[in-house]
């Protein structure tokens, strides 16, 4: 059979690829923090042909679109957003740290900070306690005191910091939860240049108009593929038929 069906196939594939990624995108595009992923595909020779004229489609990498999104005042004390590039640290349950965009935090039952998703926020020694009964502020550098409700104008008090950082992103793959590490799973220091806004969300960087157009796309280069298999298909039979009367 012609190698063209090879073509078409492993096109197929990594169109359904490109089309299960673009659907995840869209369907985080209210995930605060969100980063769009991006495929990559590759080309290859198909070898063992007398001619080059053939070619298989890899998938050459998963990359990530680290554009950041748009700054939404809500008001919440515990609402935190980076300004420019940077990440919040988080803790894995297995320990290990993590990387995320996603600054809606809570306090635990047990006084701990945590993402909404329940994953403790780390700050300059580990986890961070939130004293009983106090208001929470949070500054530009990540800085979190504490304000005796009970005092009428009483001073704040330094609790922790929040760990910010700014790896190299090119570094930076992204874990099957949805938090970022180095691929070489280094350890990430804080960048004490990396500012933040309270009160505030980073929306999720997705374009919806774009992704629904790249759904249409996709869904068209498919069916050119399967039009290819079918072609191949046919010039198959014929070769056969033709074949069979000598």
């Amino acid at each position: 059979m012609d190698r063209v069906i090879y073509t078409a196939m492993t096109g197929a594939k990594h169109i359904l690829d490109q089309q299960s990624t673009n659907s995840n995108n869209l369907a985080n595009v209210s995930t605060t923090g969100f980063k769009a992923q991006i495929d990559s595909f590759l080309s290859v020779p198909v070898l063992g042909g007398e001619i080059d004229t053939r070619a298989f489609v890899i998938n050459a990498s998963n990359g990530t679109d680290f554009t950041p999104g748009t700054i939404q005042q809500t008001g919440r004390t515990l609402d935190v957003a980076i300004e420019g590039k940077g990440w919040f640290s988080v803790q894995r349950p297995d320990g290990s740290e993590g990387l995320t965009r996603n600054g809606s935090f809570k306090v635990s039952e047990n006084g701990i900070l945590q993402t909404a998703g329940g994953r403790n926020v780390l700050g300059g020694g580990g986890p961070i306690t939130i004293p009983p009964n106090v208001n929470i502020s949070i500054g530009a550098d990540g800085t979190i005191s504490s304000i005796d409700p009970a005092i009428s104008g009483g001073p704040s008090t330094p609790i922790d910091v929040l760990k910010l950082s700014n790896p190299d992103e090119k570094k930076l793959v992204r874990g099957s939860d949805g938090l970022f590490n180095n691929q070489d799973l280094s350890p990430i220091a804080a960048d004490p240049t990396v500012r933040v806004v309270n009160g505030a969300l980073e929306s999720s960087n997705v374009n919806v108009v774009q992704g629904m157009v790249n759904m249409i796309s996709l869904a068209r280069q498919f069916d050119i593929q399967m039009q290819l298999m079918k072609n191949a298909e046919d010039s198959d039979q014929k070769a056969a038929q033709l074949f069979s009367l000598n």
